[in-house]
């Protein structure tokens, strides 16, 4: 505003009174209740950046050896250890992402036997979120199951997920068996300590 009051020539109050019905980012962030960040807050998103970007620099690039190691960790903390079935559930994009990387970077896999069910809060979109978990994942939404919809309880949670939770499940025991391998090596070595 100060800037279109110099090149107009004309006082900051009367751009004000001439703008306050042009959506600018500071005014809808007043509208919402959203306030700035205080200094506190600044330096706190500052050292999550800088994190970040520590995490990266110090990860890099996995290898195939710690991409099949990460992807053991990963179906250890968060895969079905029982049933005969390679079953992964996440409402997570990204540890999808990589869960489905090192499914068909370790394991032969014949792709029609994916199948994927959504589970999403009724009153969200299905359509949209299984495009988008078909996307994510790689598999066809025709190879997509029935999905869950499950009724929100706001005394339980205020937030949802808008593309609610994706079980990716690949029906074959051998497989199965050969995930259970690693993850049983895994937490077996991880309990001797390095070295």
């Amino acid at each position: 505003m100060p800037d279109i009051a110099r090149a107009l020539g004309v006082s900051r109050s009367s751009v004000s009174l001439w703008t306050r019905d042009v959506p600018t980012p500071l005014r809808q962030r007043r509208r919402a209740g959203v306030r700035r960040p205080n200094a506190l807050e600044r330096r706190k998103h500052e050292e999550i950046a800088a994190m970040l970007d520590e995490g990266k620099r110090r990860i890099g690039t996995l290898s195939e050896r710690e991409l099949l190691v990460a992807g053991a960790a990963l179906y250890a903390g968060e895969g079905a250890k029982t049933g005969g079935s390679v079953r992964f559930a996440n409402c997570d994009p990204l540890l999808h992402r990589m869960f489905a990387t090192w499914l068909r970077t370790f394991f032969t896999i014949d792709e029609s036997r994916l199948r994927v069910a959504v589970y999403l809060h009724e009153g969200l979109d299905l359509a949209a979120a299984t495009a988008f978990w078909s996307d994510v994942i790689s598999v066809p939404e025709q190879q997509f199951t029935r999905p869950y919809r499950a009724v929100p309880d706001a005394s339980i949670r205020a937030t949802k997920h808008p593309m609610g939770c994706a079980y990716v499940t690949y029906s074959c025991a051998r497989t199965h068996r050969a995930v259970m391998g690693l993850v049983a090596a895994l937490l077996s070595s991880a309990g001797r300590g390095p070295g």
